[in-house]
């Protein structure tokens, strides 16, 4: 059995950076991914570069990219997750 996508939305803002969040359910549950979703949240300019990433790509786990750091993140629940997400886009677009 393969990972069912749940939920994908792409939005383009009107200086042409992208939000896009795509989420998936899991087959199984793993010690990665106890939960039994994968996700990546990602918002970037209309070049190219991103700027806020969450995801949890498998052997790394749960983590974030902002600007170019990456951090340990906390998955707490998919409403925490965008929740956080569009804080930290919010936070970088005022920048």
């Amino acid at each position: 059995m393969k990972a069912k996508l749940i939920y994908h939305e792409k939005f383009i803002y009107a200086d042409g950076a992208v939000r896009e969040m795509v989420l998936w359910q899991l087959p199984k549950k793993s010690s990665d991914r106890p939960y039994g979703l994968k996700y990546r949240l990602y918002y970037g300019l209309d070049d190219g570069t991103c700027i806020v990433r969450y995801d949890n790509e498998s052997g790394k786990g749960d983590h974030r990219h902002i600007k170019g750091k990456e951090e340990p993140y906390q998955f707490r629940g998919v409403e925490t997750l965008v929740a956080d997400f569009l804080n930290d886009i919010q936070k970088t677009r005022k920048e």
